[in-house]
Parts: structure tokens; C-alpha cells; sequence
């Protein structure tokens, strides 16, 4: 009885897990959001500093990147997708336009950015990052592969939560005393990503070895 249990185990202990991650990432997004868009609810070039001349292009970033951090938990941590399915797709389409809308600003950031190259090439990888894994998901779900779609735009919020990552590495680096280069902020933008992905992979392949197991463990044996 207790390992025919295992696998039902397995996906309790994932969705707990799942559960912890996104309240988590739900407190650290608000917090973001409210300290980030507070900054510039004032037209003041001090708040501003650099981006005063080019605040068009900001916050043309900062509506659309608010549009799709808003969007992706309802997307991801509510059922009315299954039961709404005809809503799921069009909370996805406003979703894509908010990317859309959020690179746009990021291209007219990174063009007219005084920055080092090192750091326009971070920005523009993760602005490439985000828009080859919603290019990916949609095309998978125009082929009817849903859990490849799903899997997919998981991959696409983390990138989208890249800016709150970044800010968390940053005030890390910073309580550690070192001070922001422009190789350490560069570096911080790739990983903003790259390590969210890569722990996400990691856990998945744990957790499906997991699973793989406990049904091999709870599959009857034939007998000789």
C-alpha cells in the first residue's frame, strides 16, 4: 500500500513545492513593482537620473513587463484555464502583446543606452532570451503540444521575472561589499535568467527521475 502511494506522494510533495516557489515569487514581484513604479510615478530627472531623456522608452518597457508579471500567476496557478479555455487563450494574447509592447521599450533602451557593450549585449540576450521561449511555447501549442507549451512559457516567466533576479543578485553583491563594475552588472543580467532556468531544468529532471521511479517501484511483476 505505501508504494502504490508513492507516485500520488511525489505529486503532492511537487505541487507544495510549486505552491512555495510562486507565493515567494508573488511577494518579491509586488515588492518590486511597487518600489520600482513608485521611483517614477513622479516626472523628476533626479528619480529618473540617465533614463530622464529617454523615459518614453521606460516606461513603454515598464507597462508592458508590468502587464505580463500581473498575468503569468494568474495564468499558471488558477484553474479556470482548463475550465475557461477560450479565456486562457485570449489572457495569453494580452499577455504576448505586453512582451511585445515590453521589448519594444527594451530596443529603444538598449539603442539610445550610453552603457558599455557588455552590458547592451546582457540586456539585449535577455530581451532575446524572453521572446525565443514564447515564440517556442506558441508554436507548440499551435501544434496541439500542450505540456510543451506549458513547460515553455514557464521558461518564458522566469525570463520575465529576470529584472526582480537581477535586483535580488545586485543587493546581494552589494551586502557583500562589492562594488557594481560594469563586468559584475553584466554578468548579473546574463545569470538573472540563466540560473532560474537552470535550477528550474535541474528540479524538473529530479522530480520526473522521482516519479519514472515510483511508478517502476508500484508496477506489478509479471510472474516467471
Amino acid at each position: 500500500m505505501q508504494v502504490a502511494t508513492s507516485p500520488a506522494r511525489v505529486r503532492t510533495v511537487w505541487r507544495m513545492g510549486w505552491a512555495i516557489v510562486w507565493l515567494v515569487l508573488a511577494m518579491v514581484s509586488i515588492d518590486f513593482l511597487l518600489t520600482v513604479y513608485g521611483k517614477y510615478r513622479h516626472l523628476d530627472a533626479g528619480a529618473y537620473a540617465l533614463f530622464w531623456s529617454r523615459r518614453g522608452w521606460l516606461w513603454t518597457h515598464l507597462a508592458g513587463g508590468a502587464l505580463t508579471i500581473f498575468l503569468g500567476p494568474l495564468q499558471f496557478l488558477t484553474r479556470w484555464p482548463r475550465a475557461y479555455p477560450r479565456l486562457h487563450r485570449w489572457m495569453g494574447r494580452i499577455y504576448m502583446i505586453g512582451m511585445l509592447i515590453a521589448c519594444a521599450g527594451a530596443i529603444g533602451l538598449i539603442a539610445t543606452s550610453p552603457a558599455p557593450f557588455e552590458i547592451r549585449s546582457a540586456f539585449a540576450a535577455t530581451a532575446l532570451a524572453w521572446l525565443t521561449t514564447a515564440l517556442t511555447a506558441l508554436i507548440a501549442i499551435r501544434r496541439g503540444r500542450v505540456w510543451p507549451h506549458r513547460r515553455w512559457m514557464i521558461r518564458n516567466y522566469l525570463v520575465t521575472l529576470s529584472p526582480i533576479t537581477f535586483r535580488l543578485l545586485l543587493q546581494a553583491q552589494l551586502a557583500m561589499g562589492l562594488a557594481p563594475s560594469p563586468t559584475m552588472i553584466a554578468t548579473l543580467l546574463w545569470l538573472s535568467w540563466l540560473l532560474p532556468l537552470l535550477i528550474h531544468e535541474g528540479v524538473r529532471r529530479i522530480v520526473d527521475l522521482a516519479r519514472s521511479a515510483s511508478t517502476h517501484r508500484a508496477a506489478p511483476v509479471a510472474p516467471n
